[in-house]
């Protein structure tokens, strides 16, 4: 029997098996043999992480962090960013700071433990990726980056046509 497959099947594969491998879970397995009392061992900062990347995100273009826009950014709900920034908060990684130009709303801040969590899972997830690609040629991991940061930017356009259901989730 031939394969009649499109290239467009194997990324849609690919992008299910990232998202599974990419999971709190998978990741915090991969890390398990690291020490329990690191940033990344407590279940509260562990469900932090996605508010965290929201957050480090908005800094690096510039934007405000917001709930509003932690809602966006996670394609979540008013509601539950409130929850996953209050969980933040509590867990001592985020603060609250009122924005000088509009009383009505808050600013999202990381804290320097928010800070500091955010640099360990991003040292983390580097070597994860650098270990999966370690005998790839260099042309090869450039070439795979640009791609990949093409398709992303690409998908992340399609997504704001489809209410943001992208990554192989089905809508509700």
């Amino acid at each position: 029997m031939a394969d009649n497959r499109e290239p467009v099947d194997d990324i849609e594969r690919a992008m299910v098996a990232i998202r599974r491998s990419q999971s709190r879970r998978s990741l915090a397995r991969l890390a398990r043999g690291e020490d329990q009392d690191s940033p990344r061992g407590s279940a509260a900062k562990g469900a932090a992480f996605d508010v965290l990347d929201a957050i480090d995100a908005a800094e690096q273009s510039g934007a405000p962090a917001t709930v509003s826009g932690v809602a966006a950014a996670l394609a979540v709900d008013q509601p539950r960013a409130s929850k996953l920034v209050a969980g933040a908060v509590e867990a001592g990684l985020v603060r609250r700071e009122a924005d000088q130009a509009d009383g009505r709303r808050a600013l999202l801040v990381m804290t320097e433990a928010g800070r500091a969590l955010t640099d360990e899972v991003r040292r983390f997830r580097r070597s994860v990726f650098a270990e999966a690609m370690a005998e790839w040629p260099e042309a090869d991991r450039a070439e795979f980056a640009r791609l990949l940061t093409d398709f992303v930017g690409a998908l992340g356009r399609v997504g704001g046509r489809t209410g943001g259901r992208t990554g192989g989730q089905a809508p509700r």
